[in-house]
């Protein structure tokens, strides 16, 4: 059975909440196991299963706190098995460093082999409810988790 992996980097718990709240809504929707890490770490992870990644940006544009860590794993690894992920990125779009995290892991990612199936979502913390843009964009993600996780 497939095992979603939900990773959250945040600072002020809001990405954790939107996480939870996620959680939730996938759980009523698919017969998937989930395991949530809100303070991942790259080892423990499993690379055979898919990923949904809540990546706040904090300062200048830095990783949220609980991701620290494994944004310095992160940069130490060469190459990842192509597991399937998808990314939503938060921040605040009065600084220039908008989402900038969320970017960076999802490049990142690419570069290392994984492959993204849906595109990243960025939430704009002063313009949009977090969790209506959520439910409008994890139907598709939905679709394209169902459609690389079916063999």
């Amino acid at each position: 059975m497939t095992q979603l992996q939900i990773l959250v980097g945040t600072t002020s718990g809001n990405t954790e909440h939107l996480a939870d709240h996620a959680a939730e809504l996938i759980k009523a929707r698919l017969d998937i196991d989930i395991a949530m890490h809100y303070e991942p770490s790259f080892d423990t992870l499993d690379q055979t299963q898919p990923w949904l990644i809540f990546l706040a940006s904090h300062g200048a544009g830095d990783y949220g706190d609980s991701m620290l860590d494994f944004y310095d794993q992160l940069t130490d690894v060469e190459t990842v098995k192509p597991f399937p992920y998808a990314v939503i990125a938060i921040g605040e779009s009065c600084y220039d460093t908008y989402c900038s995290a969320g970017r960076d892991i999802d490049q990142r990612l690419q570069q290392l082999g994984a492959e993204r199936i849906y595109t990243r979502l960025e939430i704009d913390m002063l313009e949009d409810d977090p969790e209506a843009a959520f439910e409008q964009w994890y139907g598709g993600w939905i679709s394209a988790l169902r459609s690389c996780t079916q063999s």
